[in-house]
């Protein structure tokens, strides 16, 4: 879990380059980040919404798809 200082940073990152606020939660070779990288270049305001819902409402600890997939294996 990250700290109120981090979730900072990144949502600060993620209003004046939404892809770099990404890529700090989710790493550079994820699936979020390259969607924000595309709604970046398609137009900034969508980056931006995208990005701040990747940073702030989606937990990258529990995803629920994962949890399933690992019950599975």
């Amino acid at each position: 879990m990250s700290s109120r200082c981090a979730l900072l940073l990144e949502i600060i990152f993620a209003l004046l380059l939404p892809p770099l606020g990404v890529c700090l939660r989710y790493g550079c070779c994820t699936a979020e980040f390259f969607v924000c990288l595309l709604l970046t270049i398609l137009g900034y305001l969508p980056g931006i919404i995208y990005a701040l819902y990747a940073i702030v409402l989606v937990n990258p600890d529990r995803d629920e798809y994962r949890d399933r997939y690992y019950t599975l294996a």
